[in-house]
């Protein structure tokens, strides 16, 4: 009996890519540059493992399927993936798009890489001229303070223009899907400094990260958030006033 034709098409989930198809392409990917990489144990019943599960679970499980599967120990595992990555992403957009498939490389740094600080620093540097970092970064921030605020002042100075968004994004209270990063809202200073290298920068992806940065702060920290604002604000500097009015463009400010 022949089937019967509906005409129901099926819906495909953006979530669905974040499946067996990017276990599958990630698996080529490592293949292609490990030779020992056995590809059957990391495809493994993905599929099912995937029902039902978010967009983030998702990503958590192939990067627990790397932590499984690669050779080696993290800094080996790392230099691994680092081999995979391609060519830097040249523009402000595409990180969702062309290079959403780092999304379980970076969240693997997160989870397995904080014993190893220099070799994850830099991977999560590398994943972020592609990708992003802000989420691998946050746990470095908080295990490793001085040392982390130091590497993100150096970032802020990049030429390249997602590192300087990295060294203020990654560092927001209330960054969007992560978890709230207390470290500096009572004692902002280091993270005030290194808005401050950045409240120039040209480019749009970098100023909308620090205009929403200081909204932040603008609900975390008022007092310090208005203040930073009125050192910012006797400028004739275009971007800057972009970001101030950006930042309060939905607040009432005493500035």
């Amino acid at each position: 009996m022949a089937s019967q034709d509906t005409g129901a098409t099926e819906v495909v989930r953006p979530t669905d890519h974040f499946g067996l198809p990017l276990a599958k392409l990630l698996s080529g990917k490592i293949s292609s540059v490990c030779s020992e990489f056995n590809a059957k144990p990391f495809l493994t019943g993905i599929e099912a493992a995937c029902h039902d599960l978010s967009l983030t679970q998702r990503v958590e499980l192939i990067a627990d399927r790397l932590k499984s599967n690669l050779p080696g120990n993290f800094p080996r595992a790392a230099r691994i993936l680092h081999k995979i990555m391609g060519p830097e992403n040249l523009s402000e957009t595409g990180m969702f798009t062309n290079y959403y498939w780092l999304l379980p490389v970076a969240k693997f740094v997160e989870k397995y890489g904080l014993e190893h600080y220099h070799q994850s620093i830099m991977t999560i540097e590398e994943i972020t001229k592609r990708n992003t970092g802000e989420y691998a970064i946050r746990p470095f921030i908080r295990k490793y303070p001085k040392e982390t605020i130091r590497q993100m002042r150096a970032w802020a100075t990049s030429d390249n223009f997602h590192l300087r968004r990295l060294s203020c994004e990654g560092l927001r209270p209330k960054l969007p899907w992560a978890s709230k990063l207390d470290l500096f809202i009572d004692k902002p200073k280091p993270v005030f400094d290194i808005l401050t290298i950045l409240k120039s920068d040209p480019i749009r992806f970098v100023k909308k990260s620090v205009a929403n940065h200081l909204t932040d702060y603008l609900k975390v920290n008022p007092k310090a958030g208005c203040e930073l604002i009125k050192k910012w604000q006797d400028t004739t500097n275009e971007h800057t006033l972009w970001i101030i009015k950006h930042a309060t463009r939905k607040h009432t400010v005493n500035i």
